[in-house]
């Protein structure tokens, strides 16, 4: 039985994605309390990092990201790894079409590893990661985003220990970027 219950929901903003205000309810220490919270509503998303244990390296992007220009990113340049909203698809369908559009590798087999809230202070996604090989026979396009979206995505293939000391050097600033990666370090997967 939940502690919660909402009374209000008010839609602040719905042009990208829904900005909703919701005034709830909540038992806290005996007491009911009555509170108001902002909740960005953007769709939940998949994400993966690509790796080839022979070559020993990863497939990550590299796009401009306005938010993080806005607050003190210089260039507006993030490395990433390929990632995407579920839209109507499932986690692992989503992974599989962004895998080829953005990096232009057509994967086999994809490998859940888990799920995670980004930002449960203001923001609704659930992500759900995942990890794939890869190799050079799999690449079917130049990859890069799709045009109609306004994606313009460079597709970079690195050596692993050095995607590993780009997050110790701030060249590597994504949250769900770092997590793959460190997850690969502590998992052995590249062996």
């Amino acid at each position: 039985m939940s502690n919660i219950k909402i009374l209000n929901t008010e839609i602040l903003s719905n042009n990208w994605y829904t900005l909703k205000k919701v005034t709830y309810e909540i038992l806290q220490k005996g007491e009911v309390l009555v509170q108001n919270r902002e909740a960005y509503d953007r769709g939940n998303g998949a994400t993966i990092l690509l790796y080839d244990k022979e070559k020993q390296s990863v497939i990550l992007t590299r796009q401009f990201r306005m938010p993080t220009f806005i607050n003190g990113n210089a260039s507006g340049y993030l490395i990433e790894a390929c990632a995407g909203l579920l839209d109507t698809d499932n986690a692992e369908d989503c992974i599989r079409r962004e895998t080829e559009e953005e990096t232009g590798f057509k994967i086999t087999h994809v490998e859940k590893i888990f799920e995670a809230y980004m930002s449960p202070g203001s923001v609704t996604e659930i992500l759900y990661f995942f990890v794939a090989e890869y190799t050079k026979e799999m690449k079917v396009t130049e990859g890069g985003g799709l045009e109609e979206e306004s994606e313009n995505i460079e597709v970079l293939e690195l050596p692993f220990t050095e995607a590993l000391g780009m997050i110790k050097t701030g060249e590597i600033m994504d949250a769900k970027t770092i997590m793959l990666l460190q997850y690969a370090a502590l998992n052995n997967l590249l062996g």
